[in-house]
């Protein structure tokens, strides 16, 4: 008994080391992609949402991939996974390829990211097992959040110090990135041995359409739109007409994180304490509140209305950053799902059926707004996502708090 203890604790610490090193390499890697466009391609706006079609396509073809390969153990799909991340981002960080090649390296570094996401929680929980699974799995999430401070950390110091840089023959960054993944790689194998049944989640596809969860799918598509504008179009503000580099970019996202860690747990609590409705209604204020000052602010940027320095350059800071915990709150409409649901088992394939409407709309989106941004200008595409966002005010009147609340 004393062994096997120890066995699962060993297998156990060696995932949690796998948990730490892919929120590291992702954010040397898929963190900084918005720079490395910048300044190794010199993108304009249409480029950067055209980039995005590769990079979100992933997210629409991984639940039909990962079904296709049912036969296979989670642990194998991932080392999978692992592998295409690990060519995708390292060929990237050995040479500088043209465009159109690029963007394929992109794909397969976004598919392998894509594919290791959903089986990341499958196998956590399995090697967890039945007891103190929320205590665990949040365990999990700290580590994750950890190492993507220290990502930001290093990001910080490596283009600060000149050793980390877009334009140079050799990306160490991604270099780096690679690295970290093909540890992740080497542990996969050593779980694989270590445990002796193969661990296996429903791979099937399941999606559920029901009259009774349309307001979860505007929710959700709705939050394809948010994402996606604030994503890619928010830091392109600060890169391409403020001319901010990598270092700056990490520095927010070490506070946002930071912050994080205070204001996930504290969702949580607001949510037992006042209700989802009332949630909904802070979550849609807070997108149109954010994307209308943006607006004004990339507005006065790019006219040269408002300084690059100064006051102006901070508040967008700040609600670059206030953006950033707004998309924390993707709980809210996981729980308002949880409890509208009819059956219980309708839960995962309607997540799952979220999960591609949302990658649709971003794909759909970010081309869109590419073009918004070179025919007519920035503001107009953070106009436009507050205009949108009323359409979450609209939901949140119509949920009725009794039934959630009873719920939650």
């Amino acid at each position: 008994m004393l062994k096997e203890l120890k066995k699962v604790s060993k297998v156990q610490l060696i995932y949690f080391s796998i948990i730490a090193l892919t929120a590291l390499g992702l954010g040397l890697s898929n963190n900084v992609m918005s720079n490395y466009f910048k300044d190794a391609y010199q993108v304009t706006a249409y480029q950067r949402g055209v980039i995005e079609f590769p990079r979100e396509l992933p997210g629409v073809l991984v639940i039909f991939i990962i079904a296709g390969l049912a036969l296979f153990s989670d642990i194998r799909i991932a080392i999978m996974a692992q592998l295409l991340s690990i060519v995708g981002i390292g060929v990237l960080g050995f040479i500088t390829p043209p465009f159109a090649i690029m963007l394929i390296f992109i794909f397969i570094n976004s598919l392998g990211m894509h594919m290791f996401m959903p089986l990341q929680d499958s196998i956590g929980m399995a090697l967890i097992g039945k007891e103190n699974v929320g205590k665990k799995m949040g365990q999990y999430k700290g580590v994750a959040t950890t190492f993507t401070m220290l990502s930001g950390i290093l990001v910080f110091i490596g283009f600060r110090t000149g050793f980390f840089s877009f334009t140079s023959k050799i990306k160490w960054i991604f270099v780096i990135s690679a690295t970290t993944f093909i540890i992740v790689f080497i542990l996969l194998f050593i779980i694989k041995r270590l445990i002796e049944e193969p661990i296996k989640s429903n791979k099937k596809i399941n999606f559920v359409f029901r009259k009774e969860y349309k307001y979860y799918y505007i929710l959700v598509v709705m939050w394809g739109v948010q994402k996606q504008i604030m994503l890619v179009y928010g830091p392109w503000v600060l890169i391409d007409i403020l001319n901010k580099r990598a270092d700056t970019l990490a520095i927010l996202g070490i506070i946002g994180s930071f912050i994080g860690v205070f204001f996930i747990p504290a969702i949580g609590m607001w949510i037992d304490k006042f209700g989802i409705k009332r949630l909904l209604y802070v979550d849609a204020l807070s997108f149109i509140f954010v994307y209308f000052i943006y607006g004004l602010l990339s507005a006065g940027f790019a006219s040269g209305a408002l300084a690059n320095i100064g006051i102006p350059v901070v508040l967008a800071y700040i609600l670059f950053i206030v953006d950033r915990m707004s998309t924390q709150m993707g709980m809210i409409r996981t729980i308002y799902l949880r409890s509208i649901a009819v059956e219980t088992s309708d839960i995962t394939p309607t997540l799952s059926l979220g999960l591609s409407l949302d990658h649709i709309v971003s794909i759909v989106c970010a081309y869109l707004g590419g073009i918004v941004w070179s025919l007519w200008g920035p503001q107009y595409i953070f106009f436009l996502a507050a205009f949108l966002s009323l359409v979450n005010l609209y939901v949140a009147g119509k949920v009725k708090e009794d039934k959630v609340t009873e719920a939650v």
